[in-house]
C-alpha cells in the first residue's frame, strides 16, 4: 500500500487528498495525518511513505530526506522556503508546490492593508468603539492617487496588485531581479534598482520569497527612505523584513503604519508588533477564499499522484531555479 502523510494543519483537507488520490492512483493509497514539529518527527511519520505534503510550520532538512524514502514532497501552498530543494533533488525526490493557487486573494488582501492603513481605519474603528466621532484621529491622511507605491518583487501577485493599483491612480514602480523589464512595463510599472524604489516609493508593498538574497531585505536603512506619511505592507515573507528596523521606524515615526500580514515568528509570541495603533496585522491569511482553499488541496493532491505514476507534476520545483 501506498502511504502518503500529511501535516496536521488547518489549511490541508485529508479528505480531499482520500478522494483525489483513489481517483488518479492505481491501488490502494493510506493517507495519514501526523503532528511534525522537528525533524525527528518528520522521520517518525514518514518513514515507509512515498510522499509528505508539508506545511508553512513543517521544516523538511536534508537530514530527513536522506533518512526517508520519499518520491514528493508537496507544499500546499506557495512558498518551498522550509524544504531543502537541493538535497531533495540530490536524492531523487521531486519537491511541488502551488505557487498561483491564492494569486487572487494575495493581490486584493495587499492592497486592503496598505487602504486600511494610509486611510487611517484602525485607529479611526478604535476611537469610535471608545465613544469618539472624530477625523482628526487618523491625521494625517494621504491621498494614493498621484502616490508612488514600489513593489519589491513582481511574480504573478504582485502584478495583479498593480492592476487594481493602477486603478487607484497610483504611480507604480517594481523591483525583481528575475523579472524581464518589459513584463513590467508592459504594466506600466517602471523597473528600479532596489535603492532607487525606496529613494522614490511613498509606500512599499513587499511580495518576495524568503531566500538567502531577501531575508532582512527591508532593513534600517531601506525604512530610513521612507518618509513619515508612508506605509509598508508585507505579505510575502516576514523575515524579509527587519522586524526591529521595523519597530523603530514605527516607534519614531518614521513610517506611517505597516500593513502585515506574515510576521517573523508565527504565531507571534510577546511580539511588540502586535496590538500596536499604527499596524494591522492579519494571521497569514491573505491566502484564504473558499476558492482558494478547495483549489489548493486538489493541486498538491493532484501533484502528488502525478508523481506516484511515474508523471512531471503540474506544481514541480525546478531546483535550478534562479530564485531559490
Amino acid at each position: 500500500m501506498t502511504r502518503v502523510v500529511l501535516s496536521e494543519f488547518p489549511m490541508i483537507d485529508p479528505e480531499i487528498y482520500r478522494r483525489r488520490l483513489a481517483e488518479r492512483v492505481d491501488g490502494p493509497v493510506e493517507v495519514v495525518v501526523a503532528d511534525m514539529d522537528s525533524t525527528d518527527e518528520v522521520i517518525e511519520a514518514a518513514t515507509g511513505a512515498a510522499a509528505l505534503v508539508t506545511d508553512i510550520n513543517t521544516a523538511v532538512d536534508a537530514n530527513a530526506i536522506e533518512a526517508l524514502d520519499l518520491q514528493v514532497i508537496a507544499r500546499s501552498a506557495v512558498g518551498v522556503d522550509n524544504i531543502d530543494v537541493a538535497a531533495a533533488a540530490a536524492n531523487g525526490v521531486t519537491v511541488t508546490r502551488v505557487p498561483d493557487y491564492c494569486t487572487n486573494e494575495v493581490a486584493t488582501h495587499s492592497v486592503a492593508l496598505l487602504l486600511d492603513c494610509l486611510r487611517s481605519v484602525k485607529p479611526y474603528d478604535a476611537d469610535v468603539a471608545d465613544g469618539g466621532w472624530s477625523w482628526e484621529v487618523g491625521r494625517p491622511v494621504r491621498r494614493l492617487k498621484g502616490a508612488t507605491v514600489g513593489l519589491l518583487s513582481f511574480g504573478p501577485i504582485a502584478r495583479l496588485a498593480a492592476d487594481r493599483l493602477a486603478g487607484f491612480g497610483a504611480e507604480l514602480v517594481a523591483h525583481d531581479p528575475y523579472v524581464e523589464p518589459e513584463v513590467m512595463t508592459d504594466r506600466d510599472v517602471e523597473p528600479v534598482g532596489v535603492d532607487e524604489l525606496f529613494d522614490r516609493a511613498d509606500h512599499v508593498a513587499v511580495y518576495a520569497p524568503l531566500t538567502e538574497s531577501t531575508r532582512g531585505m527591508v532593513d534600517a536603512d531601506a525604512l530610513s527612505k521612507l518618509s513619515s506619511d508612508s506605509v509598508l505592507v508585507n505579505v510575502g515573507r516576514g523575515p524579509v523584513v527587519d522586524a526591529d528596523a521595523l519597530l523603530s521606524a514605527l516607534e519614531t515615526d518614521t513610517i506611517k503604519a505597516a500593513g502585515l500580514d506574515v510576521l517573523a515568528e508565527e504565531p507571534p509570541e510577546d511580539d511588540p508588533l502586535v496590538g500596536r495603533p499604527d499596524t494591522v496585522i492579519t494571521p497569514h491569511a491573505a491566502w484564504y477564499s473558499e476558492d482558494a482553499y478547495e483549489e489548493v488541496n486538489t493541486r498538491a493532491a493532484d501533484d502528488v499522484a502525478a508523481v506516484l505514476n511515474g508523471e512531471v507534476p503540474a506544481g514541480r520545483v525546478d531546483p535550478d531555479a534562479g530564485w531559490l
